[in-house]
């Protein structure tokens, strides 16, 4: 497997911890993980604490559906962050940050009217998952 973080001056550079695309070359391996919300999977209930609190909280639940899957974290090439606030827009991007060292995924974050039970926050991803 290879993955490739792509770096053109002739394109915007980067403002924040993504990539401006990702290569990755054998596409038979990809995971398309739905949009995780702030939810506690114990207790079922949104995670309180506001956006940094319930960033965690979905990178945890990435975390565990992609290591269902046969992946992790590490083997993610895009994601999309959904918030309710462009207002939360840079406690989110350094939360998210803590998550990816080296080379981020290329991402997008736009806000939204509303996103389900009303949460601030929405991150789906895509990933490979381990041979």
């Amino acid at each position: 497997m290879s993955k490739q973080a792509i770096s053109t001056s002739e394109a915007p550079k980067a403002v924040g911890p993504y990539s401006q695309a990702i290569v990755y070359k054998n596409c038979a391996n990809l995971i398309f993980c739905s949009g995780q919300v702030p939810i506690e999977p114990t207790t079922g209930r949104i995670k309180e604490g506001g956006i940094a609190a319930q960033t965690h909280q979905v990178f945890k639940n990435i975390e565990a559906v992609l290591s269902a899957a046969g992946s992790s974290l590490a083997n993610i090439v895009k994601a999309t962050v959904f918030l309710k606030d462009m207002g939360d827009f840079q406690e989110m991007n350094r939360v998210y940050s803590e998550y990816f060292s080296g080379e981020p995924p290329a991402r997008s974050a736009v806000q939204v009217a509303r996103l389900p039970l009303d949460v601030s926050i929405e991150i789906e991803v895509i990933a490979y998952a381990n041979e």
